[in-house]
């Protein structure tokens, strides 16, 4: 890709970037009909791994498998933006595991501030498949560049 090209491909992915941020923190604190709101009364959270996610897949029929979905794919098709922008944002290369990581402190971040503002619900489930979500951007990220390589 020609210098000038990689510059203009790099300015619209920082904007795509500060739109999904500015999406996701929407989502994650303010979207009533998310179920976003200050909570009076009893607060839910969990810190056992995996304790939700077996939840939702032992129960699905009482749940229903829309809202089972919804929120386990969800949360990884969530964050799947955000592990495909990221590498694209810097000139150097990132790996996996620093996307890893970074999707894991972002999510991290988010469930605490969940916690102490009791928004939402903290839920260390989620954390695991953001960054699931995070690592599957990435590989999307890489496909893309190796067959921009390539052609």
């Amino acid at each position: 890709m020609k210098r000038k090209t990689e510059q203009y491909v790099r300015y619209a992915v920082r904007i795509f970037f500060v739109l999904y941020l500015m999406t996701l923190v929407y989502l994650m604190f303010f979207a009533e009909e998310w179920g976003r709101s200050m909570l009076e009364g009893e607060y839910r959270y969990n810190f056992k791994p995996f304790q939700e996610i077996r939840r939702y897949l032992m129960y699905y029929e009482q749940i229903g498998i829309w809202r089972v979905l919804w929120n386990l794919v969800g949360n990884v098709i969530g964050f799947i933006p955000y592990g495909a922008l990221l590498p694209a944002l810097r000139e150097k290369k990132m790996g996996l595991c620093k996307v890893a990581l970074l999707s894991f402190e972002l999510t991290l971040c988010i469930e605490l501030t969940q916690l102490i503002l009791r928004v939402g619900s903290c839920d260390v489930d989620d954390m695991i498949l953001n960054t699931l979500g995070g690592c599957i951007g990435y590989g999307i990220y890489r496909l893309v560049v190796r067959k921009q390589k390539t052609a």
